[in-house]
């Protein structure tokens, strides 16, 4: 049965649009990846001893890729995604050239996508890969980012690993975490809506929100949020209150492991945070799009609301946080904390005076 989506012409759309990465030489590349893969173990051992988190199963060795071997993953994870809806959606449709045309162009799309977040990721946990996942490094955007931040680069490459690795560990030591996160994805496509009606609405929708995003700097709307069915908000507000979780966690960690492991970690924090504010204008655009710009919220978001439960409870009461789904952040509770706690901990949070 043909896909939706023509994912070997989405893999070849994004080699082909990605730009290309920092000049080196095949020595400095060669040493590069080396030191990431040496980095990348020891984060590890700091992350498990300052979260107190020991992975559960032995997590598969780094993989330090280019753009074109990121999208690949990627493509791969997300073929596993929609196969669900693509199936639903090929079964439906009795157009013999939209179910020809479509998948092109929608192959066309997706590669434009990943082309475009190729070059701007520096790693990834890539949750959908089969074992304990995939932990990637992308080497050349790592070297971009520390060149244009002046940053020391056995700092940089450290803080960016301890990042990841801390993603690794939350879905490693926590047991039940994958498979609730897969479960979460799977209702998100299950409420997907395939009525051809209803898809027309949506896309008219979304037309409206790029238009809207042009003269309204402001909106924090993207496209993700038009194109949701109602009974998808619902299963959307709870991944977003997760990824939330699970990317200020991993903010606070790199951050906390601190001075001792990476001596310049206040100057790379601030010049990384004025680099993510100071995008040109287009850029701005296609990240508010594309929901990277909510993204981006959720770092700073979910970063306050980690250090507002470890100073109140410590880091031990805080990992209460990994013992069910049920001890999860609902959204509402990611801007008050103390709510959190006192579901959780049965008692009232201490008010600063």
């Amino acid at each position: 049965m043909p896909e939706i989506v023509d994912w070997d012409l989405a893999a070849t759309t994004a080699a082909r649009l990605a730009p290309p990465g920092p000049s080196v030489t095949f020595s400095e590349a060669a040493g590069v990846v080396s030191e990431l893969r040496r980095l990348s173990e020891e984060a590890a051992e700091h992350v498990a001893g300052f979260t107190d988190l020991p992975p559960a199963v032995d997590p598969a060795p780094v993989q330090v890729v280019d753009r074109g071997d990121w999208a690949k993953v990627n493509i791969s994870g997300l073929r596993k995604v929609i196969k669900p809806v693509s199936d639903k959606m090929t079964a439906v449709q009795a157009n013999p050239v939209l179910r020809t045309v479509a998948p092109k162009v929608t192959g066309a799309q997706a590669g434009g996508v990943l082309a475009y977040m190729s070059s701007k990721v520096l790693g990834q946990y890539e949750v959908f890969s089969g074992g304990a996942g995939r932990l990637l490094l992308v080497a050349p955007n790592i070297v971009e980012v520390e060149r244009k931040l002046g940053a020391d680069p056995r700092d940089f490459r450290m803080w960016v690993c301890l990042h990841e690795v801390t993603h690794r560990t939350q879905f490693t030591a926590v047991p039940w975490m994958r498979e609730h996160f897969f479960s979460e994805v799977n209702a998100f496509i299950d409420a997907s809506e395939l009525d051809p009606e209803a898809i027309a609405d949506r896309v008219r929708r979304a037309f409206t929100t790029v238009s809207d995003l042009v003269n309204d700097p402001q909106s924090r709307a993207n496209l993700l949020e038009i194109v949701q069915t109602p009974a998808q908000k619902a299963v959307l507000d709870r991944l977003t209150a997760l990824m939330t979780l699970v990317e200020g966690h991993a903010e606070y960690v790199m951050d906390g492991v601190g001075p001792d492991v990476v001596p310049s970690v206040a100057e790379i924090r601030a010049a990384f945070n004025a680099r993510r504010a100071s995008a040109n204008p287009v850029e701005k655009l296609v990240r508010r799009l594309l929901g990277v710009e909510a993204k981006l919220r959720q770092y700073a978001e979910g970063r306050q609301f980690v250090a507002a439960i470890v100073d109140e409870v410590g880091m031990a009461g805080f990992n209460r946080i990994w013992t069910s789904p049920n001890t999860l952040p609902v959204l509402a509770e990611l801007t008050n904390p103390k709510a959190w706690i006192e579901r959780v901990h049965g008692r009232p949070a201490t008010t600063a005076e």
